[in-house]
């Protein structure tokens, strides 16, 4: 078990090396093969060994590793583990290109639901895939990150603006394209300055050919709070989730299956080949279930999902907002998510369950609840549990400022859940009802 100042560490620098889906199943895929995992290809016919462990990837945004056990499959279902790879950001429209008032500015669109305000004044760098022609004329793909601050957003100063702290709003076409430089009719173009980018490792790169690029924030993850309690970073929501889910299979040591999942695109419905309302995952299980001779559905029956995605913890300045008897406190342990209109898939099964696990890893653990009179979001949870028919259970360490650029989570709360996760995966009986 990874003690909580290393698995911090570790939890930081993947925040700060993962600034797209693309970087952040890149570098969990890096993590699990270093690990002595054998990556396949779903192309491919795959030849499976028991006792072996593998992982895959789609569309380079999604990513799934699991482990085989010696023998059947069905004594003990298959622990499985969820989360998403996407968050809300700016995304760089195709012609990005705006020349207004002798500035050069990029074109963006919003992706999720995102929190506009807090990227107004911010350094900002620009990464994600491109696709390129090389000097042979093929097809290739590859991943860019500027790193340096390349571009901002600037606010409208107030004395232009007088009621802007009352009532100001932000039209995402006409306030948010960033600027990017001076416009001095010597510009290199922007699909220039991406093909310079390309050839620092892909020399051979001849011409652009598309692109899907993100801004985001240059400053790096920290902790913060006056006895470091807490963790800021952009994309802990859900980055947090895909950290602590990789570390449970990569330190959890057990004789039954186990297997984690990352989809993109959660954050716009997951209706994607990649998301988690696409095939995905049960074309990973299929393959499975051919290998084992296991039947899907009685495999699922006997299997658990633990959905994992950030909870809302209480904001002190705005309580009000969370059910009195259902606000989670940041350092106070993982959070399990109810809703009674299912848009988390958790029962009183499965949270018993998880409530369990807490209890034998020795860590607290919270429950959530919407208000009445408000609405409630979503997860992956729903999702996998209509379409595979697996008993799921909804949670996530909680947050404040949840689909911000900087997000704020405890520095406890992700170890709770990844030593609760260890508990739950070597778990031979699950009594699923």
């Amino acid at each position: 078990m990874q003690n909580i100042y290393l698995f911090n560490q570790k939890l930081l620098n993947f925040l700060g090396a993962s600034p797209t889906p693309f970087h952040a199943t890149n570098n969990m895929l890096n993590e699990l093969m270093q690990a002595g995992f054998v990556r396949l290809n779903e192309q491919q016919e795959w030849n499976l060994d028991a006792a072996q462990r593998y992982v895959v990837t789609r569309n380079d945004s999604s990513i799934i590793a699991f482990t085989l056990p010696n023998g059947t499959m069905l004594a003990n279902g298959v622990r499985m583990a969820g989360a998403h790879t996407d968050s809300p950001c700016l995304k760089l429209k195709p012609n990005t290109e705006i020349c207004a008032n002798g500035y050069l500015q990029l074109g963006v669109e919003v992706y999720g639901g995102a929190l506009l305000s807090p990227w107004f004044d911010r350094d900002l760098s620009i990464a994600g895939r491109i696709a390129y022609l090389d000097q042979s004329k093929e097809i290739k793909s590859t991943l860019i990150d500027m790193r340096e601050a390349i571009a901002f957003i600037p606010s409208l100063a107030i004395h232009l603006d007088r009621e802007a702290n009352k009532k100001r709003s932000i039209n995402a076409q006409t306030d948010l394209p960033p600027m990017v430089c001076m416009q001095t009719g010597e510009n290199r173009s922007f699909k220039d300055c991406l093909l310079e980018q390309v050839k620092i490792q892909n020399p051979d790169a001849a011409d652009i050919l598309d692109f899907e690029l993100s801004l985001y924030d240059v400053n790096s993850p920290a902790l913060v709070g006056m006895e470091k309690e807490f963790l800021a970073s952009a994309r802990l929501d859900n980055l947090l989730s895909c950290f602590t889910t990789m570390r449970t299979l990569l330190d959890c040591e057990s004789e039954h299956a186990q297997l984690i999942v990352c989809n993109d695109h959660e954050e716009v419905g997951s209706a994607s080949s990649s998301g988690a309302q696409g095939p995905f995952l049960r074309d990973v299980l299929n393959r499975i279930c051919a290998w084992s001779g296991d039947g899907f559905s009685s495999l699922m029956s006997k299997s658990l999902m633990v959905s994992c995605d950030n909870a809302h913890g209480v904001h002190p300045n705005f309580s009000s907002k969370h059910d009195t008897n259902h606000s989670p406190v940041l350092n106070k342990g993982p959070v399990i998510k109810f809703n009674a209109n299912q848009r988390y898939a958790t029962n009183s099964s499965t949270a018993a369950i998880f409530r369990s696990a807490c209890e034998r890893a020795g860590v607290p653990v919270q429950n959530i609840v919407a208000r009445a009179d408000m609405a409630c979001g979503s997860t992956i949870g729903p999702i996998t549990a209509a379409e595979l028919g697996v008993p799921t259970v909804d949670v996530g360490a909680p947050q404040l400022g949840m689909h911000s650029i900087r997000e704020l989570a405890g520095t406890m709360d992700a170890h709770s859940l990844y030593k609760a996760l260890l508990v739950l995966f070597a778990q031979k009986n699950l009594l699923l009802v």
